[in-house]
């Protein structure tokens, strides 16, 4: 974690005076009536295709107010893509990346689920196996104890006395 700190800090000294020197160097309106891309070299600008202005960004809006410039006509960052293009762009793959987050939820949920319903399974399945041996095993006390008893007052069942005797 520290070299990535490390690494967001020296990106931002190293961009803070880039930035600084761009301000200093003059305002976006010098730009007018230029080029797309000398306009856009400054980061803070924004290029107006219709009128061919260069205006500062608003960075107390979102967007461009129509005003200024239309979106379909805006550029920002290049000149090759406009604001409703990069719109439509940015909310469909923001679209996208909620509905893979979304699915791979609920994957691992279920995954979970039926995780936890096999160990219940198994669990059900060791207790159905101790209940089947403990009343076997006192199915066999209750007998031996019906045993005693028979055999104590003469009740017990010995074997057939008709039995064939074998010589």
């Amino acid at each position: 974690m520290a070299p990535v700190l490390r690494f967001c800090a020296a990106l931002a000294l190293a961009l803070l005076p880039a930035a600084a020197a761009q301000d200093v160097a003059g305002g976006c309106h010098q730009y007018t009536n230029r080029s797309c891309e000398e306009c856009l070299k400054n980061v803070t600008c924004l290029w107006c295709a219709s009128s061919g202005r260069c205006v500062e960004y608003p960075v107390r809006r979102i967007l461009p107010p129509t005003d200024l410039c239309e979106l379909r006509s805006a550029r920002w960052g290049v000149c090759w893509v406009n604001f409703e293009a990069l719109i439509i762009a940015m909310s469909v793959v923001g679209g996208t990346v909620l509905i893979t987050l979304g699915v791979c939820c609920c994957c691992c949920c279920k995954k979970k689920s039926q995780k936890q319903a096999d160990k219940d399974d198994e669990r059900a399945a060791r207790e159905r196996e101790k209940r089947r041996v403990r009343q076997e095993e006192r199915r066999a006390e209750m007998k031996s104890r019906h045993d005693e008893i028979r055999r104590k007052y003469g009740l017990f069942k010995e074997e057939n006395p008709y039995a064939k005797f074998d010589n």
